[in-house]
Order: structure tokens, then C-alpha cells, then sequence
């Protein structure tokens, strides 16, 4: 098979794939790890990790008869953030992933699927299927013993070449395709840059996310109000963060991407706070129905705008705070009255009464009783490291 893998990794590199390795289909040797982490309640509501929990335990439970994947990285961070424009008031941060046009999960499925045809055209008899992050796979894990890169402390997978900025994708066959050796040496040494720049404390310890705290997770992932002791620690971001990623100094040397769909869109990479908070949910669906961003919809998209908003405490937004104190969503109508507290801009308590006298709620009356009355609490104590 040694010819047919050499073939395979040069069509790879054909459709953009910049790090190609294959590792056998064994049993990962982090799944009890992978288990302790879920049983710690890191996972927060990802309740879909646990409920597949036995899947993770070997690559078969993906694709009956697998012996080996071929383990893919296609990089996305087509250039260089400005910290002055994403630190203007009225603007909030996208992590890199999501600036492009459409979502990496078409880009990379399409890409997947030729090579799955290019496979089964030459051994029609063979089973192949490409997965991307949506499988219960540990893809970093596999990645690492395919050659791809380490497992860094913030729990990325690192190459010395592309650094950490780049999607994982994963062809899985029952082919025996020749394997490559494993990356048995990692090069974070000491530093725990990524570590110490977390605002929420994320990393109990070296190589352990607590997603729960992540705000990453709290943007997207995460479907409810978010606790008043994290909203003031989420900054500008308004989908995903990439502090533990820039201030990594693999990623200070990494090439970028000339990848055209991940190309920055304007209104994705540095979105205006006003604009979104006036979107309706037919206007939401226009803009962002193709984006990473419409996993989180409108209620959490513009919770998350709502929360910078307060953040920078951008008294520009009156306005459109006391609209969306009666916008149709309890989730937005909370967060409206969070970030009025925070602003605290001419007769806003008297805004935050009227509201309350009309609110039938009661997580949004609490809500906005918290904001009239109550200094913001503190964040609690993430587990020591």
C-alpha cells in the first residue's frame, strides 16, 4: 500500500491540505482521560460527548473494519488581527476560524468526499469516510500519532510550521495504508503563556479545559444566561476567543493560509455591535445562514454582542438595549439588562423599573432586578493548577 498512501497524501496536498499523516486504527490511549474529563463536568451542556462516550473508545464506531486514517490539516488564519481596530468601542472580535465567507465544515467535506471518490475509484471494494470534528473521533489524539503536531497545554494541537491555526479533518479506511511515525515529543517546555492569558481561568491544569469557563464555549456552545461572575471577563468577543492562540509563540511563526473561502469577510472578522443588535431573525438567517456563526443563532449571537456592549460600556447603545428589552427572546432580554446596568447611562434604572414592571420571566425579572440593585459579583476561583 506504500505507493496508493504516497498517492493518496499528494491528492490531499492537491485540494489545499497542508499536513498529511496516517496512523493505525487503534484504541486511543487518552480515552480514560477523555472519560475522567467528562465525568469532571468540563464538558458543560456539549451533552451529545458523553452520550456517545463508548464511541470514542476506538475508530471502529465510526467506520466498521477501519485500520488505518489518514489524519488532514487545512489551515485558516489568512492574516493578522489589528488589536487597535478590535479594540475600538463599537466593535466586537470573531475567533479567526469563523471570518471566512462559509463554513469549514462545507469546505472541508467537499474536499473529503474527492478524496473518498479518488479511494473507491481505485479499490471499489474498500470502505472510506471522511469526518470533520462531528464524529466521535479524538482527532487530536489521532493527529499526534500520525505525525501532525503535539497536543499543546491549552489542549490544541501544535506544528512547529503552521502553529495551531488550522481545522483537524480525518479519512478513516479499511485499507492497511502505511503508517507514519508518531509526534512523541512535545515543544511547549515551559511556558504557560496560553495558560496565564486565559481571563476565565480556563485550565485547571496543563492539558485540561474546563469548557464551562471557556469563551469559546460560553459564546457558542453554550445555550442559556451566562454567569454574571464570566460576562464582564468575555471582553469583545462575540463568537469564539483565540487569547490562548495569540499569545502562543508557535503561532507567532506560523505561515498563514491562501486558502480564498477563508478569506476574511468585513462584517465577520470585526462586527458592528449596532448593526448586529438590530438584526431581526430573517435578517440573522440572510447574513449568516452559510457562517460558523449561525451555530449559535440569534439568541446567542446577540447575547454575546449585548454582553460586549456592556463591556465597553458603550452608552452608543442605548437605544438599541431598550428595544431588545422587549425583543421576543427571554435569552437577549436578560442580557439587555445586564449591559444597561453596566452602562449606566442617564435614567437607566428608571428604563430597568419599566421593564420590570412589564416582565412576566422570572430568570429575566431576576435579571434585571440584579442589574437595578446589585454590584457585580466576582469570579469565582477556577481549581488550582
Amino acid at each position: 500500500m506504500k505507493a496508493l498512501t504516497q498517492q493518496l497524501k499528494q491528492k490531499s496536498r492537491e485540494l489545499g491540505f497542508v499536513l498529511c499523516g496516517v496512523a493505525p486504527a487503534a484504541a486511543p490511549g487518552r480515552w480514560q482521560q477523555f472519560s475522567r474529563w467528562l465525568d469532571a463536568g468540563y464538558a458543560g451542556q456539549m451533552h451529545y460527548l458523553a452520550g456517545r462516550r463508548d464511541a470514542y473508545r476506538h475508530p471502529r464506531f465510526v467506520l466498521d473494519g477501519c485500520r488505518t486514517i489518514m489524519m488532514l490539516a487545512l489551515p485558516y488564519a489568512t492574516e493578522t488581527e489589528s488589536a487597535e481596530r478590535s479594540a475600538a468601542e463599537g466593535v466586537g472580535r470573531v475567533a479567526r476560524y469563523a471570518w471566512g465567507e462559509i463554513d469549514y465544515h462545507d469546505v472541508i467535506h467537499d474536499r473529503l468526499a474527492s478524496l473518498c471518490r479518488w479511494v473507491e475509484s481505485r479499490h471499489p471494494a474498500a470502505s472510506v469516510r471522511g469526518v470533520v470534528d462531528t464524529a466521535p473521533l479524538l482527532e487530536r489524539e489521532f493527529a499526534e500519532m500520525a505525525g501532525l503536531g503535539w497536543i499543546g497545554k491549552n489542549t490544541l494541537l501544535l506544528n512547529r510550521t503552521w502553529g495551531s491555526y488550522f481545522f483537524l479533518a480525518a479519512l478513516l479506511t479499511d485499507l492497511a495504508l502505511d503508517t507514519d511515525p508518531p509526534q512523541e515529543k512535545g515543544y511547549c517546555g515551559t511556558c504557560t503563556a496560553c495558560l496565564d492569558a486565559c481571563p476565565t481561568d480556563a485550565f485547571p491544569q496543563p492539558f485540561v479545559l474546563d469548557a464551562t469557563r471557556c469563551i469559546s464555549y460560553l459564546t457558542i456552545e453554550h445555550r442559556d444566561h451566562i454567569d454574571d461572575a464570566l460576562k464582564p471577563h468575555l471582553g469583545n468577543w462575540v463568537f469564539g476567543c483565540d487569547i490562548c492562540q495569540e499569545v502562543c509563540p508557535w503561532n507567532r511563526k506560523a505561515r498563514h493560509s491562501d486558502e480564498p473561502q477563508f478569506a476574511p469577510r468585513a462584517d465577520l472578522r470585526l462586527p458592528d455591535l449596532l448593526g448586529t443588535l438590530s438584526l431581526t431573525e430573517q435578517q440573522f438567517r440572510q447574513r449568516f445562514r452559510q457562517t460558523p456563526l449561525w451555530r449559535s443563532k440569534r439568541r446567542g449571537i446577540l447575547r454575546n454582542a449585548i454582553l460586549v456592549v456592556g463591556n465597553q460600556r458603550f452608552a452608543g447603545a442605548d437605544e438599541a438595549l431598550d428595544n431588545l428589552l422587549l425583543d421576543d427572546e427571554p435569552l437577549i432580554r436578560a442580557a439587555a439588562a445586564w449591559a444597561i446596568g453596566r452602562i449606566a447611562s442617564n435614567g437607566w434604572r428608571e428604563r430597568l423599573s419599566r421593564a420590570l414592571a412589564a416582565e412576566a420571566d422570572p430568570a429575566v425579572r431576576a435579571a434585571i432586578e440584579n442589574a437595578i440593585t446589585g454590584a457585580p459579583p466576582t469570579l469565582p476561583d477556577a481549581e488550582p493548577r
